[in-house]
């Protein structure tokens, strides 16, 4: 069954519990088939050589990429009621690089009603291979009946 067909049962969700990490490996290929879908060719992100220049000494992913496997791990956890009511805050800490492995874990924090509709909010964060954190954020997810 799809995860966006399963019914989510808030008596299954608890303050602390994990969200099942997503790993990803980044590539060069990715972040120019991003720019592709995207139409954001800035040079920093797909100009090997421009991107040498900058402080950055070379190419970094679009933030928006890193942001699409927060959002997947999202999908993953809490399906529909994500798509239709989350809500994402978050700080771009360093840039993800091509060849960087990220990592992306959430937790919640906290369970709240808001007029009888319950609320779910997480902490997340993601890491590459050196720990070093590259999104720290919240997300608050208003579970669908």
């Amino acid at each position: 069954m799809s995860v966006l067909n399963q019914e989510l049962k808030l008596s299954d969700l608890h303050q602390g519990d994990n969200l099942s990490s997503v790993v990803r490996h980044i590539t060069q290929r990715d972040i120019n088939r991003y720019a592709e879908a995207s139409g954001d060719f800035n040079p920093i992100h797909i100009d090997e050589s421009f991107a040498a220049q900058t402080p950055f000494g070379g190419t970094v992913a679009h933030g928006m990429l890193i942001l699409a496997y927060v959002s997947e791990m999202m999908t993953a956890a809490f399906g529909k009621s994500w798509l239709v009511g989350g809500k994402l805050s978050v700080r771009f800490k360093a840039p993800a690089r091509p060849e960087d492995i990220l990592t992306i874990t959430g937790k919640i924090d906290s369970i709240e009603h808001k007029e009888n509709v319950p609320y779910v909010n997480c902490g997340l964060e993601s890491h590459n291979q050196r720990g070093e954190t590259i999104v720290i954020g919240k997300a608050t997810v208003k579970l669908c009946s």
